[in-house]
């Protein structure tokens, strides 16, 4: 035999409450959004640009044209 259960779904005055403190959620989102938009940190900046010492020395000296 099965069971069923049910739950009641709650009162209107119940459903829904609003924040204690409304503009505390959307503060921390412009907080959020501008650390995230304007961070310093740059990723493209450390990104290595060409095969490492480890690479030359296992595969050998490629014959790289020179820096600037």
């Amino acid at each position: 035999m099965a069971h069923v259960a049910t739950t009641s779904s709650p009162l209107p005055e119940q459903a829904f409450e609003p924040p204690a403190r409304p503009f505390e959620e959307i503060r921390d989102f412009w907080r959020q959004f501008f650390v995230a938009a304007f961070s310093p940190y740059r990723p493209e900046l450390h990104y290595m640009r060409g095969p490492g010492p480890a690479f030359e020395a296992k595969h050998g000296h490629r014959g790289r044209s020179p820096q600037r």
